[in-house]
């Protein structure tokens, strides 16, 4: 049910079955306990007893296994793989900051070859990523897709904190309240992904798409400049009623899609763990989640850059 998110199509995240297919995966999905002996001598039975009892008091005094010790993907161990790649994002954003800042002092314009490089090396990345991880999770990739992203984040957000002042900490605010009410709402079971939703989140994820690709191509043939232009974001700087953005509307219906994404990108990696996926597949929700996050940052950037607008 991984619509929203290529990352989560890998089988790990799909097919409960998948699990024979990994290493060591077909011996650990054929542990069942052995059959009951319908004859045991009063000895035997002691003897079993006493084996089971000791067994059991051995498992209760051990530390509990985690990721490391069963190699297979836990929630917690994709929670941190999470946090070190937004570490690395930061840094990569910190860098693209810098570099868009740094010709402003001489020619006071900044540049936007952050942007367009961490953009397309990232898109370049996140494809690879996704078609490669069925055959092999490469770590290094995801890697330099988060400092790609990261060198791209940096750039669009200095490119736009130079016209509306502010407007960084506000989208990043808004951001983690949208993923920690999101978060919050899952972890408390309020809100789980529903085959009906996906359907209709599927739809709506094609529409915008489609409609982003026309924008696009209408702002690069020159369809929104001249005196009359719509505005900086074409189609989505047109006023409805003469005064209410279309962007503001579309944006907050992408919001509260980015926000169902998430929702599926948590559910996904709890398939993956019940499915028993391989520790390595952790990396792979880290990567999903990491998207859908820069996608919903983004967005709110745009709303806030429309709301303010020449302000």
């Amino acid at each position: 049910m991984a619509l929203n998110n290529p990352a989560f199509s890998n089988p790990a995240f799909q097919d409960p079955k998948a699990v024979q297919t990994y290493p060591g995966g077909r011996q650990a999905a054929s542990l069942t306990p052995p059959p009951a002996q319908t004859q045991f001598s009063t000895a035997q039975h002691a003897g079993t007893d006493a084996a089971a009892q000791a067994h059991l008091e051995g498992m209760y005094a051990a530390p509990p296994a985690g990721a490391i010790e069963t190699d297979r993907m836990s929630t917690e161990d994709t929670v941190w793989k999470t946090v070190g790649l937004f570490a690395i994002l930061v840094v990569g954003a910190v860098a693209g900051w810098i570099w868009t800042m740094s010709p402003v002092a001489d020619t006071g314009q900044p540049t936007i070859m952050p942007w367009i490089i961490g953009g397309l090396v990232g898109f370049v990345l996140s494809m690879v990523v996704i078609f490669t991880s069925r055959k092999k999770i490469r770590p290094g990739l995801i890697f330099a897709y988060a400092a790609a992203e990261g060198l791209f984040v940096g750039g669009i957000s200095a490119y736009f904190e130079l016209i509306w002042p502010g407007i960084v900490v506000q989208a990043t605010l808004a951001t983690l309240s949208v993923v920690g009410v999101t978060l919050a709402l899952f972890a408390s079971g309020k809100v789980r992904a529903s085959a009906k939703a996906t359907k209709i989140f599927l739809i709506a994820m094609v529409g915008y798409l489609v409609f982003s690709l026309i924008n696009v191509v209408m702002m690069m043939f020159g369809a929104f400049s001249g005196p009359d232009s719509a505005g900086p974001f074409g189609i989505y700087s047109v006023q409805l009623f003469g005064w209410l953005p279309l962007g503001l509307v579309i944006g907050v219906l992408v919001v509260i899609m980015a926000a169902y994404s998430l929702v599926l990108d948590f559910d996904q990696i709890q398939q993956g763990v019940r499915n028993g996926a391989p520790r390595q597949y952790g990396w792979l929700g880290a990567f999903g989640i990491m998207v859908t996050v820069v996608w919903l940052y983004v967005e709110i950037l745009r709303i806030l850059a429309i709301l303010r607008g020449d302000n």
